[in-house]
């Protein structure tokens, strides 16, 4: 019975010694952990960042967009009248005149009744004069008088509607341009249905594009523009000359046409092209790269470094570049604004500037 007493009597005193052991421990790794974190969580909470300070700069506003030549005036050239192609008068791919004759359809028969009728002409004249001569005679009764003069305007109406039908017999340019390639030969039958070629004015050339939205109101005909063709190393100037009464609720952009003279016929319609229009220029501008700007519930920040630390302030923006943003209010040149790291930042969080421009 002693023995057993002493058993739970020495395992009690290790159990004892086992605990004082952990408790000093534990509170040996309390007062480090609290005399060591100040500075490991100082170190933890400084942020690396880059840095900007702010110097004049000169922006230039400006649209760039995509377009399409377009011929001044293009049309399917095609008889008014149907019959046989007698003669072609045109070259495939030359330069025609407003007027010129292009191809022609057999008019014989049309011709023949305007012989007839020119013949009959004569006679007719003669009459009316005869008849007018005894009318002042009272020879003759008015109604035949009237009669003679009633069959000549018929003959000269006749005449005329022979005429108009041999003129649709005949194609002609309706204005000058570029003849492509003819689609029949001599021999063949034409028909308003049938296309002979087509003739294409070059110049000036339009060039059709579409305007953001938001210059609607900046973009207006004598406006200037610059654009580029494939093939071309230099910038060619082109002037606006129409607008679109309304912009497309689909793609949100206004489409306007521009007018490029082309004087030389270099350039041909349908070709892609870049096109530019400058919109305004300033000089010793506040501007900043875009990735400065945070957003926050509907006003945009930025963070400015001041004594280590970050410090927001609220701005007034402007134009926007592909990379910079125009700072109207809010900013004074020789600021240093905080560049990267923006979505961590804090006010007065501690920083760390690691590359400054």
């Amino acid at each position: 019975m002693k023995k057993r007493k002493w058993v739970v009597t020495i395992t009690i005193l290790a159990v004892f010694c086992i605990v004082a052991v952990i408790y000093k421990q534990c509170q040996k790794d309390t007062k480090s952990s609290m005399t060591g974190a100040p500075a490991k969580v100082q170190k933890r909470n400084i942020l690396n960042v880059n840095g900007l300070i702010i110097s004049p700069q000169n922006l230039t506003d400006g649209i760039t967009m995509v377009g399409s030549l377009l011929p001044d005036e293009e049309v399917n050239l095609t008889f008014e009248t149907s019959g046989k192609i007698v003669d072609i008068y045109f070259k495939e791919g030359s330069m025609v005149k407003k007027g010129q004759l292009l191809a022609k359809v057999n008019d014989k028969t049309l011709q023949a009744q305007l012989s007839r009728y020119q013949a009959q002409l004569k006679l007719a004249k003669d009459r009316v004069y005869r008849q007018s001569a005894l009318l002042e005679k009272d020879a003759v009764s008015k109604e035949a008088y009237e009669q003679a003069t009633t069959e000549l305007a018929t003959l000269e109406a006749d005449i005329e509607i022979v005429r108009s039908n041999i003129a649709l017999t005949e194609l002609r340019a309706p204005f000058d341009g570029k003849i492509g390639i003819r689609n029949v030969s001599e021999g063949a039958y034409a028909s308003p249905n049938v296309e002979i070629a087509r003739l294409t004015k070059v110049s000036p050339l339009k060039i059709e594009m579409h305007v953001p939205e938001r210059y609607a109101d900046q973009v207006k005909p004598g406006t200037r523009l610059s654009f580029n063709v494939e093939g071309h190393t230099e910038s060619l100037q082109a002037e606006v000359y129409a607008v679109e009464s309304k912009v497309d609720t689909e793609t949100r952009t206004m489409l306007v046409r521009a007018l490029y003279p082309n004087k030389d016929a270099s350039l041909q319609p349908g070709r892609f092209v870049t096109a530019h229009i400058q919109m305004q220029d300033i000089t010793g501008a506040i501007a900043i790269p875009t990735e400065a700007i945070v957003p926050e519930m509907g006003v945009d920040k930025v963070f400015l470094y001041r004594g280590g630390k970050a410090h927001s302030v609220a701005v007034k923006t402007g134009m926007r570049t592909d990379a910079l943003i125009h700072i109207i209010e809010g900013l004074e040149m020789g600021d240093t604004i905080i560049t990267s790291g923006t979505l961590q930042l804090r006010e007065a969080l501690p920083v760390k500037l690691d590359h400054i421009k």
